[in-house]
């Protein structure tokens, strides 16, 4: 009888414990509703988004450039990670993200 009670006593500690995990990686797009609304950027681990531009662009006009394909002409050497947004915001969290603006500069 005490090894039933031990093996119970075991089970609810370990499904306590499967129970706190950490958060998982949302997407606010990918919420609706109140969920959306209440969203804490904070609170989840986001994986910024690498953007890329051309950097020798030709410049085309009339039917050379109607007839050209982006996709086809651009290699990747070509390419170079454009950088966007403020580092200093990045490092932030809880209500000193949530209130930082154009005006919150250290200079």
């Amino acid at each position: 009888m005490k090894n039933i009670a031990l093996i119970l006593g075991v089970l609810l500690v370990s499904f306590s414990a499967f129970a706190q995990d950490e958060p998982t990686k949302v997407k606010q797009s990918d919420l609706k509703g109140p969920a959306f609304k209440n969203f804490k950027h904070w609170e989840h681990e986001t994986v910024p988004t690498a953007i890329y531009s051309e950097n020798n662009k030709e410049t085309l006009q009339g039917p050379a450039y109607k007839n050209a394909y982006p996709v086809v002409s651009t290699s990747e050497k070509e390419l170079v990670e454009v950088k966007i947004g403020n580092p200093e915001r990045l490092k932030l969290t809880g209500p000193a993200y949530k209130n930082h603006g154009p005006w919150s500069k250290n200079w």
